[in-house]
């Protein structure tokens, strides 16, 4: 079992590459080797016609049966081995005879319900068919006289025998297995070449996303610091959140952006001034109005890395309530974006599970049943409930560790949802 996701992505594009290129140089060979086939039968009716032209047999309506019956004999005679029929014209394509062989009558039957085409050039044109499982080529050939006028033609439907045609199938099936078994060779020894290429693409990719996660982290923390708060919240939150997004389900591309989204939520309090971030007491309007805008404030700095905006749904609604209450934009309901409604369940569950300098720890009980309290005006019934189910067995698996065994646990999480699910995982 192949349990590197790369090491699938390359077999499974690998194997199309092959099957597409397959299919390419299969049909290619395919239709040279037919178009051999065709040459051979051909070069053999041409090369009969050619026989017969030599003969000198005059291209004129017979003048007596005597001339008839020669004609016919000539025609009979010659046709008696490889043709079918044979059938001689004059200049103004008047039919002067017709010899079928005998042991091809019931095929000439069928063909006889055919018509062709006399040619309007002076080159000879064929037509293959299969008739009862025989290969023929119907072939009409202007014959000349001795100064290289067309001075009528000739018909014939050659048979190819069926040994003939059982070599050239077998030469067929022969170059088609070799085109395939080459394409195969060849995509084999090409999977170790792109899977080194790739180890050091991957290998700095991984970089990056190590790279960037940690700066979220960091940003997180040091606005965590200002507001007089230990990295610990973050984490906390962090893994909070991940494990309703478990609960629900949700996809690794949303899993990655709650993870940011909750690392970076409150980023815009990096403009908040000290004396409104910091007060101990409550905050009177006016400052309350300021405090509020570390929302657009925090919108303003993500949107200026790409990557970072994946943040965006949680930093910039994180706020808002499933009532219509809350703010920036007052959205209610699913107008709210999921990871926002996750977010707003476990950021006050932790505040209020959690010691802060102006207050003391609540039990994980009694923060539930706040939590509860609010299920459908402040926050989703649905997601409260979903939160419900494990948040007491959580809390208490979270409370107890330190701060470095959240960063591990947390670095695990991450390492899951940035690297595996992204399949950047190196060979």
């Amino acid at each position: 079992m192949i349990a590197n996701p790369i090491h699938r992505t390359i077999l499974s594009r690998l194997a199309a590459a092959w099957i597409m290129l397959s299919l390419l140089f299969g049909a290619v060979a395919y239709f040279i080797e037919l178009e051999k086939i065709d040459d051979f039968v051909v070069t053999q009716a041409n090369s009969e016609s050619d026989r017969f032209e030599a003969l000198g047999i005059p291209l004129q309506t017979p003048k007596d049966s005597d001339s008839l019956t020669t004609l016919q004999q000539r025609a009979r005679d010659f046709a008696r081995d490889h043709f079918v029929v044979i059938e001689i014209y004059d200049r103004q394509r008047n039919k002067l005879v017709e010899a079928v062989s005998p042991q091809h009558a019931a095929i000439e039957k069928q063909l006889s319900t055919r018509g062709h085409p006399f040619p309007k050039d002076d080159q000879s044109h064929y037509e293959r068919l299969t008739i009862d499982g025989s290969t023929l080529v119907q072939t009409v050939v202007p014959l000349h006289d001795s100064e290289g006028a067309i001075n009528g033609y000739f018909e014939g439907v050659f048979i190819v025998d069926q040994e003939t045609m059982n070599k050239l199938r077998a030469d067929l099936v022969r170059t088609l297995t070799i085109t395939l078994v080459a394409v195969l060779l060849m995509t084999m020894a090409l999977y170790p070449v792109i899977l080194t290429l790739n180890r050091k693409v991957l290998d700095f990719s991984r970089q990056v996303v190590e790279a960037n996660v940690e700066m979220a982290s960091v940003l997180g923390a040091a606005i965590a610091k200002r507001d007089s708060d230990t990295n610990a919240h973050n984490f906390r939150v962090t893994l909070y959140a991940i494990a309703i997004g478990e609960k629900l389900g949700i996809d690794a591309a949303a899993m990655r952006a709650l993870i940011l989204g909750a690392f970076l939520h409150d980023v815009g309090k990096i403009g908040i001034s000290d004396n409104i971030l910091l007060k101990p007491g409550k905050l009177d309007a006016d400052e309350f109005a300021i405090m509020k805008t570390h929302v657009t404030l925090g919108i303003d700095i993500l949107e200026q890395s790409e990557w970072l905006q994946a943040a965006l749904e949680v930093v910039g609604n994180h706020h808002e309530k499933f009532d219509g209450s809350g703010y920036p934009g007052g959205l209610s309901g699913e107008r709210i974006p999921l990871n926002a409604r996750i977010f707003a369940v476990v950021d006050v569950f932790d505040a209020l599970a959690s010691e802060r300098p102006y207050k003391q720890a609540m039990s994980s009980e009694a923060a539930l049943a706040i939590i509860e309290a609010g299920r459908g005006n402040h926050f989703d019934p649905a997601l409260v409930d979903a939160f419900r189910e494990f948040a007491v067995a959580l809390h208490a698996r979270i409370t107890t560790a330190t701060e470095a065994e959240l960063r591990a646990q947390l670095g695990s999480k991450a390492q899951h949802y940035f690297f595996a699910a992204s399949q950047l995982t190196t060979a």
